[in-house]
């Protein structure tokens, strides 16, 4: 078996469970071997580290999928690697039928992607060396899941650096475009065609869940509170607003929402799950929006639900200059001429704001424009959010690193006029699970912040 010898000065990420070899680390190559062919990795003193496949078009030259030596992978290999998969899955999330099944090096399958969507499994082939063997891939899992179909959705630009082009289609079985699962006991339908990525983010089902505490106590803010009333010849507790009358609106103690960067509305299905008034679910993509439309009427959830197609920097911008120039015109001494009409559109705001964006640094260069990114949408989101209401922010950019995101969430705080209290903190759920050492598997930052002004 060919090897690969890594120089003496190089850092010893090996022995602390990452699983990458870059080309600068390796001082020699002994043998032949041909790209995707498993290579060991062994140090200076030639000792045996781990076994890996070898791909030297790429600059992350071999990715370990074993500690132990390994001739090859066959599909006896990746069968027994994916009941390590679902055994873990089944642990955590019971009878779901919908998650990420395989997660790559933190499955210790480098370059494989495998996301459940009940009977229909999509893959993503990401290196030459997981490309190779696509046919063990498909018999193994046909083998394990016994799946109806599997689709790939290898259409991604990450395969050029490993000299590979993007593809999609069919691999096994009759796959459907549309699929409906359920997460969190939503119903979801999934676009496994079109859809990014592979269809659907299931790394934030449990964030999603974490909103429930947010979604109620807020009716008394609106004059509701509940009191005894007779009715029908009976004392009973019902909602009752200022004028005395009694509130028959079942939702009258919900928060009003607003989910940002929306994709299929996931954060706005939870929402009214939990209870929410009223929900503004906004996307830029008109074909997101549609999706979060089906996926709101799937749930019966239609009379609770507006959406909007819309640029959401400008969609939050516009709302805080409109509710800065309205609080200017109410104010008594402020001398304005409230006869003449608004400057600025908008003026809205919401109990909670939620900002679920995609990632805005793909690469360690593009730090500096995503924190100006990152700062503008939560400093508008926090100005739109109600006096003690919640701030639910995300990033999943691996490049923001956790204090970084922090640190912008806090300038934009300071420029805002607000005071952040940090009351839930959060990573990827547990299909996406991490191995530590590898913080490139530390990218999903959610926070929840309570937002008060400082007239307290």
């Amino acid at each position: 078996m060919a090897s690969i010898i890594l120089h003496q000065k190089r850092k010893k990420r090996l022995e602390q469970g990452h699983p990458w070899v870059f080309e600068g680390e390796i001082a020699e190559v002994e043998g032949q071997p041909e790209p995707g062919q498993i290579v060991s990795i062994l140090n200076h003193q030639r000792k045996f580290l781990a076994s890996g496949y070898y791909n030297p078009a790429s600059r992350i030259t071999v990715r370990v999928v074993s500690h132990q030596p390994l001739e090859g992978l066959d599909t006896a290999f990746f069968a027994e690697r994916f009941e390590w998969c679902l055994k873990h899955r089944t642990r955590f999330l019971g009878e779901e039928n919908a998650y990420r099944l395989v997660y790559g090096e933190a499955d210790f399958l480098p370059g494989l992607i495998v996301d459940r969507f009940g009977e229909i499994l999509v893959v993503q082939l990401l290196t030459l060396g997981m490309d190779r063997r696509r046919q063990q891939i498909i018999d193994a899992l046909v083998q394990v899941m016994q799946p109806a179909g599997i689709y790939e959705r290898s259409d991604v630009s990450v395969r050029k650096l490993e000299g590979l082009e993007e593809v999609k289609g069919v691999m096994y079985g009759e796959c459907p475009r549309h699929v409906t699962v359920s997460e969190n006991g939503l119903l979801i339908k999934v676009d496994i065609e079109e859809g990014q990525k592979t269809g659907y983010f299931f790394d934030q089902r449990e964030n999603r869940a974490s909103i429930a505490p947010l979604m109620l106590g807020w009716g008394e803010r609106s004059g509701i509170q509940l009191t005894e009333v007779e009715q029908d010849g009976e004392q009973a507790m019902l909602p009752v607003n200022r004028k005395g009358k009694v509130v028959d609106f079942p939702y009258w103690d919900g928060a009003t929402v607003l989910e940002c960067f929306s994709h299929t509305g996931s954060f706005t299905l939870n929402a009214c799950k939990y209870g929410a008034k009223k929900v503004t679910c906004l996307d830029i993509s008109a074909h997101a929006i549609e999706s979060a439309r089906e996926n709101v009427r799937l749930n019966g959830f239609e009379e609770r639900v507006e959406f909007v197609v819309d640029d959401a920097f400008d969609y939050l911008r516009s709302n805080a200059k409109g509710l800065e120039e309205r609080n200017q015109r109410a104010a008594a001494d402020s001398g304005q001429d409230t006869s003449k009409p608004m400057t600025a559109g908008g003026g809205r705001s919401w109990d909670v704001v939620i900002l679920d964006p995609p990632a805005f640094a793909k690469t360690k260069s593009a730090v500096p424009g995503a924190v100006r990114g990152y700062k503008d949408i939560n400093l508008h989101g926090m100005k739109l959010v109600n006096e003690g209401g919640y701030l639910v922010t995300a990033s999943c950019s691996y490049h923001m690193r956790p204090d970084l995101f922090l640190e912008t969430i806090q300038d934009a705080a300071k420029d805002a006029g607000k005071v952040l209290r940090l009351v839930e903190w959060r990573a990827a759920g547990k299909d996406h699970p991490q191995i530590l050492g590898v913080n490139e598997g530390h990218y999903l930052k959610f926070a929840i912040f309570e937002v008060r002004s400082k007239n307290f």
